[in-house]
């Protein structure tokens, strides 16, 4: 592990946050994803141990400990309880657009709550026709007076439903693509406001995925997040600095699938010594740690990075790297677990099925993971190299 790249404070909360995660976290797991309810007791546990004050500053009454840190204890809690990590996550991610483009009344107004733990934040960017393509959305919002009036909806909004408020990007210039888009705070008990339908998944279940609507949603004036027109560009740095988290979520699965490998493997024995010992087994077991070192290496580079205050394209370019390397990692090492483990593997007894099935969802999310590539490629591309081949200015 990189521990190099973490301070002792950060290795002593990194432990209490392992600890915890094993001890109360993890006993939860498997009930979470039966009865696919909202873990409310989870969020109460994160509360009471400041977990969910750790994407904020001590003055917002955070820890101020630092983007790695949020991506450490993201990792440590779904190395058992991928549900519960990306609580954590989500508390980042729709927050961020708050702390990057709100002005200090709407910092002092909306982040103590959050920081706290008392309210839950999300992200409502992506719509039924507009996952990738964010200027293809029809939500829009006209001003009136000293409100603006939003109509749409949302799709696949992660704390529908149990969110205190939604950080909601509409088009104010339906005629300018981008640039028409516009950022707002929404509370939940903004008139016009509905929740709709909370979606059945394949993993996560504990996690409500769901639509929300506007229907003449009326949202004060001092709700707007920088300017009009400046949606756009808020939600990419919102994504720059919240992919890494989907990342670790990830990354926490592949490590927690490799460890319950691992100790199955030392333990089950077959021609009379333990599968750990047959060379096929002793290297999918290797290489499923190299690629969780791997990922753990790149994702810390990209946390550390965002504590020195990267932005622009450099951040772009590795956090893009950081979640679709480690989510990718995430479905392979999953699925490889799976197979370490035989037909165990495949029953709801053992905990790998639902890591693999968790992982899946990683590679989705917050932008696919061939967005991603498309997205470092790009950034390749703008990049002033010197090259030594021939013919090559």
């Amino acid at each position: 592990m990189p521990s190099d790249l973490l301070t002792p404070e950060q290795r002593e909360i990194r432990h209490l946050v392992r600890d915890l995660s094993r001890e109360r976290v993890a006993p939860r797991a498997a009930e979470i994803d039966k009865t696919a309810e909202f873990p409310w007791d989870m969020v109460e546990l994160m509360r009471e141990h400041d977990l969910l004050g750790l994407p904020f500053e001590e003055r917002y009454g955070g820890t101020g400990t630092g983007a790695l840190m949020v991506l450490v204890a993201i990792e440590e809690v779904s190395k058992v309880c991928a549900t519960t990590g990306l609580i954590l996550a989500v508390q980042e991610l729709g927050s961020l657009g708050i702390k990057l483009a709100g002005t200090d009344e709407q910092k002092e107004r909306w982040l103590p709550n959050l920081a706290s733990g008392e309210w839950l934040p999300a992200y409502a960017l992506t719509e039924s026709g507009s996952g990738s393509d964010s200027a293809a959305m029809r939500t829009e919002a006209r001003r009136e007076g000293d409100e603006y009036v939003l109509n749409g909806g949302k799709r696949f909004i992660t704390n529908a439903g149990v969110a205190h408020l939604y950080v909601v990007f509409a088009k104010t210039d339906p005629e300018a693509g981008h640039g028409g888009i516009s950022a707002f705070v929404v509370e939940a008990d903004a008139p016009g406001f509905e929740v709709g339908r909370i979606e059945p998944k394949m993993g996560i279940k504990g996690s409500t995925t769901g639509e929300i609507f506007f229907n003449d949603c009326r949202v004060p004036a001092e709700n707007l997040l920088g300017a009009e027109g400046e949606g756009f560009a808020i939600a990419m740095r919102i994504l720059d600095r919240s992919r890494p988290g989907i990342g670790a979520q990830g990354l926490g699965l592949a490590q927690g699938a490799t460890d319950y490998a691992l100790e199955y493997a030392k333990t089950r024995e077959t021609m009379g010594k333990p599968i750990a010992q047959h060379q096929l087994i002793a290297a999918t077991l290797a290489d499923m740690e190299t690629k969780c070192e791997a990922a753990r290496g790149l994702l810390y580079k990209c946390g550390a990075l965002i504590d020195e205050g990267a932005d622009g394209p450099d951040l772009t370019k590795i956090s893009a790297m950081a979640k679709f390397y480690c989510t990718d990692v995430a479905m392979e090492v999953t699925t490889d677990a799976v197979q370490v483990l035989g037909g165990y593997g495949y029953i709801q007894e053992y905990p790998v099925e639902r890591m693999m099935r968790d992982a899946k969802i990683t590679q989705i999310y917050e932008g696919t993971n061939q967005i991603q590539r498309l997205v470092i490629a790009r950034e390749m591309v703008k990049e002033l190299r010197s090259s030594s081949l021939a013919g090559v200015g």
